[in-house]
């Protein structure tokens, strides 16, 4: 056990890669070659997917590759890369268990056979590395191993002697665990040089929620805690978990026009870049609306936008914003927005967080809205998980100098209005949305309650939508209680012209 490989890894050598998307960055890099790694995880989790992926990497390279496998055959695995459009050309696929297996002739039954079949199935993996001396080597999987050894002891020192075989030939091996074991097999990773775990969780509504852990890797840095991934037709694509601290850019932080005077003069100057915003209020309001003529307002300048959708069709927005007269559909066409509409219940907040990366990094939008929170809040496991979640993202978000409007609807109309969660905490600025009773009709009002960028007003002004757009009257000075919905009248402030349509709110 002391013999030194033949081919030793210094520290300084550099990694390969994995092959799958998102994977690499999580290992900051990739992995360390020439060592033993554990990918476990249950069945169904994508064990199998990915060590195609990390094959069909090697191949792609130029090296040598081999599959190893004792729980399936090579036409299900043949019929498995079909599913995501692949091909096996390269990658030598070696089945230790063939149908002289079924053979009652070919059992052992004399003179303890568990080892007798171990000793056996052991050097003819050994027999056929020797004969193709790959670079890379997937062994599926060791729990046929395990039921071999019977023994832990045997267990333990078959899996050593092969580390230290495949070690001094240079091979990086990826050896698949089901987790099949009644107790739990920790003393694998006391021996693996790393260990990947998968994990998959069933929701009652929507697809299972699928995640990735490093639970160690010897010698390297690598971000630890759960990362997201899905499994798809193309293979395994990895949403690594947002650092916000590692992401930052020079920004001009000079306020922009929202698009209307009289609200900018309410926000003290309008919308800041590197701080976000949230338009709170009642269904109804006008907050999609708000958000839309903010978006525009920046479109109009040049800049590029994106809005995740994820309560009304794109159709109806798009259709009730031109009625308005704020036609998205120029800046569409030209690149400049992107509407994505979301299912939340098929979106992880991995996911979510990687979209939002891709629009910065690789759109450039600097502009950004999310409409709405509370869809996305259904769609997370738990309310400390989406304010944790969202605290990094909007960190990331302000950093990177993007405009960001977050819409949070409440419940109930007037008197008490609630939130199915508090996020104002987070927010940079907020823009509260109230409708009150004036002269027989619903009204609705506005008011910045928060801002941590610009001296804004402590006024309650009110808000009306029409076919000319957004409107943003006087501050309403002769009323008492407009934000409690039940407001008294006590002068003659003059409310704004027109009348009452179903288009005035975001229905």
């Amino acid at each position: 056990m002391t013999e030194p490989a033949t081919n030793p890894v210094t520290g300084s050598e550099a990694r390969i890669s994995t092959g799958v998307s998102g994977l690499d960055d999580v290992l900051c890099g990739g992995l360390t070659p020439s060592r033993l790694y554990l990918l476990e995880g249950t069945p169904g989790t994508g064990k199998t997917t990915m060590a195609l992926q990390f094959l069909r990497e090697g191949t792609a390279r130029g090296e040598r590759t081999l599959y190893v496998t004792l729980s399936e055959t090579a036409e299900e695995l043949l019929a498995a890369a079909r599913t995501h459009g692949w091909s096996l050309d390269g990658i030598e696929v070696y089945e230790l268990v063939d149908e002289m297996g079924l053979d009652p002739d070919s059992e052992q039954s004399i003179l303890h056979p568990s080892e007798i079949e171990l000793g056996e199935t052991v050097r003819e993996v050994i027999a056929r590395v020797e004969e193709l001396k790959p670079d890379r080597v997937v062994f599926d999987s060791l729990s046929e191993l395990r039921l071999l050894a019977q023994n832990p002891l045997r267990y333990r020192r078959q899996i050593l002697a092969l580390k230290r075989f495949f070690a001094k030939r240079a091979c990086t091996v990826l050896m698949l665990d089901d987790k099949t074991s009644e107790t739990g097999d920790v003393q694998l990773h006391s021996i693996a040089h790393g260990v990947v775990s998968l994990d998959q969780a069933p929701r009652e509504y929507g697809p299972e929620r699928r995640r990735l852990r490093i639970i160690k890797m010897r010698g390297i840095k690598f971000r630890g805690g759960y990362h997201d991934f899905v499994l798809e037709t193309g293979g395994i694509e990895v949403f690594p978990r947002l650092v916000a601290a590692e992401h930052h850019a020079s920004f001009s932080s000079e306020g922009k026009s929202t698009g209307s005077p009289e609200l900018d003069l309410l926000l003290g100057g309008g919308l800041v870049p590197g701080t976000n915003t949230l338009l709170l209020g009642p269904s109804g309001i006008g907050k999609t609306t708000t958000a839309v003529r903010c978006m525009l307002a920046a479109l109009e300048r040049g800049e590029t936008a994106t809005y995740y959708l994820f309560d009304e069709g794109l159709g109806t927005l798009l259709t009730r914003s031109a009625m308005l007269g704020m036609d998205l559909a120029p800046h569409i066409e030209a690149g400049r927005l992107t509407i994505m509409q979301i299912d939340p219940a098929e979106l992880s907040p991995g996911e979510f967080a990687s979209m939002a990366r891709q629009a910065v990094e690789g759109r450039r939008s600097t502009f950004v809205v999310v409409d709405s929170l509370n869809a996305y809040l259904h769609a997370m496991p738990g309310e400390d998980f989406l304010i944790l979640q969202m605290h990094e993202l909007l960190s990331y978000l302000n950093q990177q100098g993007v405009t960001t409007l977050l819409v949070l609807g409440q419940h109930g109309v007037i008197g008490d209005v609630r939130t199915d969660v508090d996020l104002s905490y987070l927010s940079d600025c907020i823009l509260l949305f109230r409708f009150f009773e004036a002269q027989g009709q619903v009204r609705g009002a506005l008011s910045v309650v928060k801002s941590r960028v610009n001296a804004h007003e402590r006024s309650i002004r009110e808000l009306r939508f029409s076919s000319g757009g957004l409107q943003v009257g006087e501050a309403l000075d002769d009323f008492e209680g407009v934000l409690s919905g039940l407001p008294a009248y006590r002068g003659k402030v003059a409310m704004l012209a027109g009348e009452a349509s179903g288009r005035e709110g975001d229905q």
